[in-house]
């Protein structure tokens, strides 16, 4: 072969190898990402928050990222074989909302990542080893910080000073410290705090029941799938009987709840698209730190307020994020 044949066979196959090089990333199916939900896909906003998450990293439903819901349909006795059904399905990564939902993702796998966001504590389930370590192939978000539920009693103390008897309404089965920080900080303000233990439907009318009897003055539920459900009750009882009622969503003082503190749950459930991204680019699960809100929302239903007889100090309407009017 002449020198300046040679040359040009060698510059055509040079030229070759990106053009196939480009072909084969260009024809690599998008990632798949199996979720498991509790309810819907069309019914969970939580679900909405965290695709909004991951459009915002650039990623096009169907065309660079597949996602394959499965849908509980507020059966909680369907997810054990739904979570079989996704890893079965072996997807890329699994994606899963609610403390009540991973852990049988968790126990259907060892292998596969999964990115979760859940309200309650993940090492006290048995999620993951650390916030900061996870280990494992569990990751991602929890809504659950320090001093919340702490801060929620002292910012009802500031409303009504005379405040004496609290009740917190809370599920034992849903692992999470705000009642034990409840608890505490009674301790610190001289008030007495009283445990409203519901772990079913069944549970609310006695836990009703047992807040009257002992005359309590405030409720404050501790949010779980269970008590977020049961949310429209639990504020008309509280409306029905005076009771300053204080949680930790947004949600519920804007529904009636005399206040609401805590992190803005669309904010860190788009944030944990974040980890799924970091996961399909290669990253290890149990290398990345189980996330913790920064930003908390104080809102405070100023309508309530005045319908119980109390009035807003300037300092903590300074501080609220939002006064319903």
């Amino acid at each position: 072969m002449r020198r300046r044949d040679f040359i040009s066979v060698l510059g055509g196959v040079a030229v070759g190898w990106p053009v196939a090089g480009m072909a084969q990333r260009a024809s690599k199916p998008p990632p798949r990402v199996g979720v498991l939900l509790y309810g819907t896909a069309e019914t969970d906003p939580n679900y909405g928050a965290f695709r909004r998450g991951l459009l915002d990293l650039g990623y096009s439903e169907g065309r660079t990222i597949l996602l394959e819901p499965r849908s509980g349909e507020s059966k909680p006795e369907r997810l054990p074989a739904l979570a079989r059904e996704l890893v079965a399905s072996r997807p890329d990564l699994i994606y899963v909302l609610g403390g009540d939902v991973a852990p049988f993702v968790r126990s259907a796998t060892s292998t596969i990542p999964i990115v979760m966001a859940v309200s309650n504590d993940p090492v006290q389930s048995g999620l993951v080893a650390s916030l900061a370590r996870p280990g494992g192939n569990v990751t991602g978000v929890t809504i659950v910080s320090s001093d919340l539920a702490a801060k929620r009693l002292q910012f009802l103390r500031e409303l009504a000073p005379q405040l004496s008897r609290v009740a917190v309404m809370w599920n034992p089965d849903h692992v999470d410290p705000e009642y034990r920080e409840i608890q505490i900080a009674g301790r610190s303000l001289n008030a007495q705090v009283h445990s409203l233990e519901v772990r079913s439907p069944l549970d609310f009318e006695s836990a009703y029941q047992t807040a009257l009897s002992m005359r309590a003055e405030a409720l404050m539920p501790v949010s779980s799938r269970l008590l977020t459900l049961d949310r429209k009750q639990i504020i008309a009882f509280a409306a029905q009987h005076g009771l300053l009622l204080a949680s930790g969503w947004g949600p519920w003082a804007r529904e009636g709840a005399l206040l609401s503190y805590g992190p803005d749950l669309d904010d860190i459930t788009q944030r944990s698209a974040a980890h799924v991204d970091k996961i399909l680019r290669g990253a290890n699960p149990g290398e990345l730190p189980v996330e913790q809100p920064t930003k908390f929302q104080l809102v405070i239903n100023g309508k309530v307020a005045k319908t119980l007889g109390l009035r807003l100090p300037e300092k903590l309407a300074a501080l609220a994020d939002e006064v319903i009017e």
